[in-house]
């Protein structure tokens, strides 16, 4: 499988170190199968920290290999995915909120915050939640590598 990550600077080793916490499913590194995905997320880069230039590296990874991994996936928006996503964000700790070496799923990008914002401040319930989810259009979904066993499967190309 390709998947492509949008960064602003390029680089050849992936450090998880440099990786923020509070995403979606925690610190890692984080890749789109949609190249156009990948190249929007590196222009958002360059305009929050005004430096470096758009730039879209392509990594491939062999679907089988992903079996000997921890792999979480997640087919939609679910309640399921919905308390991971809330997990991962509130986590105050240095520790990750969880053990997966993968994780692959929808991403919760500006509008998805909104319906998440509105569950934590008790406007809506889960199961409404879920439902608003559901209806947004344009879903990616996103492919974390959370651990350096996850990383060195991923072929720069």
């Amino acid at each position: 499988m390709k998947l492509y990550h949008g960064t602003n600077m390029d680089f050849d080793r992936i450090d998880l170190l440099k990786s923020k916490p509070n995403k979606d499913f925690g610190r890692g590194f984080y890749l789109s199968a949609d190249y156009e995905q990948a190249l929007n997320m590196a222009q958002v880069k360059v305009e929050q920290l005004e430096i470096g230039s758009p730039i879209v590296q392509s990594y491939l990874v062999e679907d089988e290999i992903l079996n000997d991994l921890s792999v979480l996936r997640f087919d939609g928006y679910s309640e399921e995915w919905a308390k991971f996503i809330l997990l991962n964000r509130n986590n105050l700790t240095e520790k990750p909120a969880h053990e997966y070496d993968v994780v692959i799923g929808p991403i919760a990008n500006d509008r998805v915050g909104v319906q998440l914002w509105r569950y934590e401040n008790h406007t809506i319930d889960l199961p409404t939640l879920v439902r608003n989810l559901q209806y947004m259009k344009g879903v990616t979904f996103q492919y974390f590598f959370g651990t350096e066993r996850a990383i060195k499967l991923l072929k720069r190309i």
